[in-house]
């Protein structure tokens, strides 16, 4: 079974930069799809971003230019980068990883909130 630690959120006003972290307790180079997902109140959880093992990174049109997956290959962790939240930007978000290799399994992080104050 696979941990998934997340840090990285809180309260920040409209504008303002967040920086969102996952360490799963087997080394990431173990995952073939690593992403963000977010789930407001009263609404679907949503896919934020995701970076594939190739190096290819999707974004959801609505943090496109804000949001970036940064890829480090030296750390550990998935990251969220995010500035110039919006209010709507407020959510919890969750890191979702996806083994390499056979039997291919999902983990979920237990979820970060994000509040955006306009």
């Amino acid at each position: 079974q696979v941990q998934l630690v997340e840090s990285g959120g809180g309260l920040v006003q409209a504008g303002g930069s967040l920086t969102l972290s996952c360490t799963p307790s087997r080394g990431i180079y173990n995952f073939r799809t690593r992403s963000w997902y977010r789930q407001a109140p009263g609404k679907q959880r949503e896919l934020v971003a995701t970076l594939f093992i190739n190096g290819t990174k999707n974004y959801v049109d609505s943090v496109k230019g804000r949001f970036t997956i940064p890829t480090d290959h030296d750390r550990n962790t998935l990251e969220l980068q995010m500035k110039s939240l919006k209010p709507e930007d407020t959510a919890v978000y969750f890191c979702y990883l996806e083994t390499r290799t056979y039997p291919y399994r999902a983990y979920w992080g237990p979820g970060t909130q994000v509040t955006v104050s306009s």
